[in-house]
């Protein structure tokens, strides 16, 4: 009797390590699966494409984007929504959408750069295709209302650039220009910046997310809403109520974003306004007032955002954050 019971939790140890070990190669399958895919890097020859994904663009304003094109070894294809006026927008939706999906899809484009930002992208993106993208994916670039975009790649598990758009590149510093530069080429990309005493102070690793606060809210509750789970999320805004950056924040520490955030970047919060009563805080007091129950870092006056020093981010890379008292970094690896 004590051979058979003794060979009974012999298999039963056999069986339950079989089954340990299968969970394991499962779990790592599906961490595999959804590892950030990375579109193929730039190089000289390749073309990318200017369109139009929100705000019309009828002027003649694009030659500063395309000489520097040029000037990087690339061609340059003209999207059909640049020129195109609907009020606002560039464009109809459905207009839009065709333009972008055209250049989605064409396997000679392996860059997309918005034009601008404003509003509009979120009226089209549901009516893309990505399933030849997923095949073939290329660089997104772009910020602000491009954050539609981003927010929806992340999620697909697709890495795209926060970036300089075309009509800001006459007056883009040259720090903003290398920046994207070397993001596009696939040269290594860091940032150290002066320190600033408003940082809360640690080191964080993990995956940058985020873009245009202002959308990030509007995304709630869809498809593309941001995933802040063990990431390091990037925010920016401008020309918002200073009570609105309250609002938008509070949102997002209700949904559960900064229950499990590794680290906060603050980019520009650009010519915020307030009521004639004050709120009584500046945006990145909000944001600390916000935040003050959680220890994850933060690291505020990064120079990305909507003013001249706008410098890029790849979204879906992993980075390290060390913010000390002598110097902040921010490090892709």
């Amino acid at each position: 009797m004590s051979s058979i019971r003794f060979a009974f939790i012999n298999s039963s140890a056999v069986f339950y390590k079989l089954v340990m070990l299968i969970f394991a190669l499962q779990f790592s399958n599906i961490q595999a699966q959804i590892q950030m895919k990375i579109p193929p890097y730039l190089q000289k020859g390749d073309t990318i494409a200017i369109l139009a994904t929100a705000r019309k663009n009828i002027d003649d304003n694009l030659k500063p984007a395309i000489d520097l094109l040029h000037s990087w070894g690339l061609e340059v294809v003209i999207g059909k929504t640049i020129g195109l006026d609907n009020n606002q927008l560039a464009g109809t939706d459905a207009q839009r959408a065709e333009d972008f999906q055209h250049q989605l899809d064409n396997p000679n484009i392996k860059a997309i750069w918005c034009v601008k930002g404003g509003y509009g992208t979120i009226r089209m993106i549901d009516l893309l295709d990505f399933t030849k993208f997923k095949q073939n994916p290329k660089w997104i670039v772009g910020f602000s209302d491009a954050t539609v975009i981003h927010s929806y790649l992340n999620k697909l598990n697709f890495a795209s650039i926060h970036g300089a758009m075309p009509i800001t590149v006459g007056r883009a510093t040259p720090e903003t220009i290398e920046s994207l530069r070397k993001a596009l080429f696939g040269e290594s990309l860091k940032y150290e910046i002066p320190f600033d005493s408003a940082n809360r102070l640690g080191n964080a690793k993990g995956e940058i997310v985020g873009g245009n606060l202002s959308i990030l809210y509007s995304l709630m509750g869809s498809n593309a809403q941001i995933d802040c789970k063990d990431k390091i999320l990037f925010i920016e805004d401008i020309d918002e109520y200073l009570y609105h950056i309250d609002r938008m924040m509070m949102s997002l520490k209700r949904c559960g974003c900064f229950d499990n955030l590794n680290g906060l970047i603050v980019g520009g919060m650009t010519k915020m306004r307030d009521n004639d009563i004050p709120w009584g805080k500046n945006a990145n007091q909000i944001i600390e007032d916000v935040t003050k129950g959680y220890s994850f870092p933060i690291l505020y006056n990064f120079p990305a955002g909507h003013f001249h020093d706008n410098r890029a981010l790849i979204f879906g890379k992993q980075v390290s954050l060390e913010l000390t008292a002598a110097t902040s970094k921010l490090t892709f690896e």
